[in-house]
Order: structure tokens, then sequence, then C-alpha cells
């Protein structure tokens, strides 16, 4: 079986509130594009390339990288995922983003034609569901309190609480989101790298008195120095996203006990295989790892849940839910029932384009 054929598809999602943001930016819509892998015998296999600014891509770049790796990929062994992997690789540095897309499809593509959910090519299923964390975008205290609830009234029991770097201002949005949603209900908090050590140490030791279990990302993502200094100075789990940007970044922040877990993104670390491989090392070193946040397409949140279901120490809630506040979705057949994703059944990542959606892309 070859690569004979590829398709791309320019996806704008708009955002049920456009006015979501984080530390690192905002923006009324989330963009990426749709990677389709025709094989020679007629079986298609989908990628999503995620536009994410703040790890280094956009429309624009993907556009050019995809460009550029589509001679690397029409008739290739679909079946050779490592070895084209590699050639990638060597035919332009960086772009995790794009290659994620391409790792996706290639092992969608080959899960289809097996007529075998992905799971099953990435160890067999462990489990069939996960409880998913929900983001809290920035808002005053009040107002994120209000979203904090109406998710709990939904079923969610994870809320991941952004803040931005504003010591006072971000107890305060942990300290409302608390009151309003009881004790039962856990809560993290992203920073987005926007404290320095001091505050960051300063920040988590004042909201710790409202049990938080993780704090994702406190310094920048180049301060691994710094990272310790916090993990060893706080009693909250600390936890690396941006930091954890290859299976080498991933090495050392295990080797070095710089932090407590690990956020584990396909798009992130370059796609399925990578980000299994990210797994395995903080499993061989004992520190803690999920899957998180997953924004965009049903069909990125699907095949980061086959992974999900197929690592044995997943402990915690996942981040796979974000589509759920994003509109114009080119697939289905994945949603959140109570609080929970359920991995979806049928060959490969077990999502479909929706009816009357072009299979063929435009040029992105």
């Amino acid at each position: 079986m070859r690569v004979a054929r590829i398709e791309r598809m320019h996806l704008v999602m708009r955002k049920q509130d456009p006015k979501w943001r984080f530390a690192l930016g905002a923006n009324p819509t989330t963009e990426g594009i749709i990677v389709a892998l025709h094989s020679d015998d007629d079986v298609v296999g989908y990628g999503y390339a995620s536009a994410t600014p703040h790890m280094g891509a956009t429309t624009a770049s993907l556009t050019a990288a995809l460009d550029r790796f589509e001679p690397l990929l029409i008739g290739r062994g679909a079946e050779d995922i490592a070895e084209t992997l590699a050639d990638l690789d060597r035919g332009l540095d960086g772009n995790n983003q794009a290659k994620a897309a391409v790792d996706c499809a290639l092992h969608d593509l080959n899960a289809r034609a097996r007529g075998l959910p992905l799971v099953e090519l990435l160890g067999g299923k462990r489990r069939d569901e996960v409880p998913i964390l929900r983001i809290l975008g920035l808002k005053t205290p009040d107002e994120m309190a209000a979203q904090a609830q109406k998710l709990v009234d939904r079923g969610y029991r994870y809320l991941k609480i952004k803040v931005e770097g504003d010591i006072d201002l971000d107890v305060s949005r942990v300290r409302a989101i608390r009151r309003q949603v009881g004790p039962e209900i856990h809560l993290t908090i992203d920073a987005n790298q926007s404290y320095s050590v001091e505050d960051a140490i300063a920040a988590l030791s004042r909201m710790a008195d409202f049990a938080i279990d993780l704090a994702e990302q406190p310094v920048d993502r180049d301060d691994f120095a710094g990272l310790k200094r916090v993990t060893k100075a706080v009693a909250v789990a600390v936890e690396a996203d941006e930091s954890a940007n290859s299976p080498q970044a991933v090495e050392r922040l295990v080797s070095e006990r710089a932090v407590g877990a690990i956020s584990l993104k396909i798009p992130k670390l370059g796609g399925l295989r990578n980000t299994l491989a990210a797994a395995r090392i903080c499993e061989a070193g004992g520190v803690r790892y999920r899957m998180g946040a997953a924004v965009g397409s049903r069909l990125l949140s699907a095949q980061a849940m086959h992974l999900a279901a197929a690592l044995p120490r997943m402990d915690y809630a996942c981040e796979l839910g974000e589509f759920d506040r994003l509109l114009d979705d080119a697939f289905e057949g994945i949603e959140i029932e109570n609080g929970r994703l359920k991995l979806p059944e049928g060959p490969g990542s077990g999502v479909s384009l929706k009816r009357g959606q072009r299979r063929v892309a435009e040029r992105a």
C-alpha cells in the first residue's frame, strides 16, 4: 500500500466565545489544516495540522512545510511510518505541527486499511474512556466562576484555570472558582510561562490553600532550572507543557527531575509516534503524564483519545474536549458525555467527515 495522492483543507473554527483568551494571546477563531492521505487502493487516512503561533506554527508556515513534504510522501509505502518521518526530519527541521498531521494521517491510513481501531496500532486498549479537564479562559474572577459553574452543571469534575502573572488577580480567580464549585471539583492552573520563578513560588504557595492539583508551565519554557526550583519549593505538582516540546526535552525534564508531570500533546511533539515515545520516557523515569489540550477538530481529539486509551499510566483527566467550544468542525463522531470522553468505535480514528463536507481540500 502506497501513498498515491494528498489533499488538504484549511479549517477555520469559530470560538463560541470570540473573546476567549489566555496569557499568550487571543483570537476569535482556531485554525488548522486537514491532511488526507489517499492510498493506491482507495483508503484514506486523516491528520490535523494545528496552527498554534505560540508553538511556532501559523497557517502559512504549515502550508509551506506541507508543500515541502508532499514530494517526499507520494509513492511511499504507507506502512513505513518511522522511515518516512525520519526523511521528513532530514528534509526540514522543526515544524512539528505539520509533521504531526502526516504522522497521524499515516497511522489512521494503516489502521483503516486493516479494519482496526487506531488504538490497536498504539499498543492495545487499556481503557474505554477518560475524564475531561475543561479550560476556563481569562476573564474577571466572577466571570470565570460563573463559567466554571456552567461546566460543573454539565457534568465536568475537572477544570483548568488560566492565569496570567498578576499574583493577586490570579489568586482571586482561583479563590472565586473554588468558592463557587465547592471542594469536590478538581482544579488545576495554567500560567503559560507568565510568572518569574519568585512570583510562581509566591502565587502557587497562596493557591495551595484552594486545593490545586497541578500547576502547568509557571515559568519560561527554556528555564528548566527555574522549573526545578518551583517544583522543589511548592506543594502543588508542577507540570511542563511548552517546555516539553520534543522527546529529547521530555527526557531532560525527567532526568533532571525538573517537574512532577508532563503534558503530552500530539501537535507539539510531532505526532503519535513521538508522543508515545515521550510517554515511555515518563514511565521509565517515574514522572506523571496525561494528554494535554487538543485544541482543534474532533479528528485531533479522537486520535489523542486513542493514544490515551493505550497508555498504561494515564492517571489524571485529559484536555480532549476543547472542540466543544468550537464551531464549524469538519468532523463528527465523538462527543463528551457527563464530563467524560469515550473511545470512538470503528476503524482508524473512529471519526468521519460530515456528510456534505468536501473531501478535497482547497489548497491552503
